[in-house]
């Protein structure tokens, strides 16, 4: 039908119509928060390029999974950020590391909360990158191992589900293996599957302290032209065994996450990464934009591109508005 017979804005009439015809709903259960752990207690060291956030003790790290708790966030995950590290990141699947005390107080603290924890090596090796470093290359096989025992040692401690993100070819399935052995069958991965080599992850590099100390990451992460690229990673993932699938960063990427939902049979997880919270939160402190409006209208379009878990720093903010 044509317009006058057909009217759109028949349905736009009311905010009380508006929701009850909402093809896309975002909840507080799609949020997942990240939380940085550090060595120490009182610890709190704010990250300049992430307002609102903070390197945390494990004491800290305990109120705040408590609090993300108490406005309905379901899940947490864990990175490290340890006061030593060396070319093999040893400190990453040490049993007292820094991710596994963190998780035991998690646990501990908030026993009905999900604990996620980041496989990966970029943190504690002292040349910042994602694996073993042979002759300045980074090393794919002779990484596998290490990041099998990552895993392992996180389930080992207490993690619900471990999320590699080394893109490392083949680590799902030495991680699976691994697992399996020690008789954590039931830890689901969530696989780092599709992420990219992006300009978007400056502030975690703070956060982190994990930029590289030579080159950058582009010969293991993924040229951001690429979208059929992305498939053939997610579909390896998925016959090595991956739970769910993510796709890093999410905002310029909310292409690829429609095309995994649509042809993937698998969860889709989205990590709306450390840039896309930045941007927001400088424009909104400039007054340029309304911060809040648009976190939510952000959120929902990851959503409605086909996400079914959000890791997101607005996870707070937007557990809050969603509570009302």
């Amino acid at each position: 039908m044509l317009f006058p017979d057909s009217r759109p804005r028949r349905l736009r009439q009311s905010e009380i119509l508006r929701s009850m015809v909402r093809e896309t709903r975002l909840h507080v259960d799609n949020l997942v928060l990240p939380l940085f752990a550090v060595p120490g207690k009182g610890v709190e060291n704010p990250i300049q390029s992430l307002p609102g956030h903070a390197q945390l003790s494990c004491d800290n790290i305990r109120k705040k999974a408590k609090e993300a708790r108490d406005l309905g966030i379901p899940a947490v995950i864990l990175f490290g950020v340890p006061d030593k590290k060396d070319p093999l990141g040893t400190e990453a699947y040490k049993k007292d590391g820094i991710v596994q005390q963190a998780v035991k107080a998690v646990r501990d603290a908030v026993p009905d909360m999900m604990v996620i924890t980041d496989v990966c090596l970029c943190q504690f090796t002292d040349h910042g990158h994602c694996g073993i470093v042979e002759k300045g290359r980074v090393d794919n096989d002779a990484t596998l191992d290490l990041l099998a025992r990552i895993a392992v040692s996180h389930a080992k401690a207490g993690a619900h589900m471990v999320a590699p993100s080394d893109m490392m070819d083949g680590r799902v399935a030495e991680i699976r293996d691994g697992l399996d052995q020690e008789g954590y069958t039931d830890v689901p991965i969530m696989s780092y599957a599709v992420k990219y080599a992006s300009a978007y992850y400056g502030p975690f590099r703070e956060a982190a302290n994990n930029k590289p100390g030579f080159g950058d990451r582009r010969t293991y992460q993924m040229d951001p032209a690429n979208s059929r690229e992305a498939m053939r990673e997610a579909t390896m993932d998925v016959e090595e065994g991956a739970d769910i699938l993510m796709v890093k960063p999410a905002l310029a990427y909310l292409d690829v996450i429609t095309r995994l939902k649509d042809e993937m049979d698998l969860p889709i997880a989205a990590y709306s990464v450390s840039g896309e919270y930045a941007m927001i939160r400088a424009a909104a402190e400039r007054g340029w934009i309304d911060g809040d409006a648009v976190m939510m209208e952000t959120l929902t379009a990851i959503r409605r591109a086909g996400a079914d878990i959000i890791l997101t720093y607005f996870a707070m903010d937007a557990a809050r508005r969603l509570r009302g």
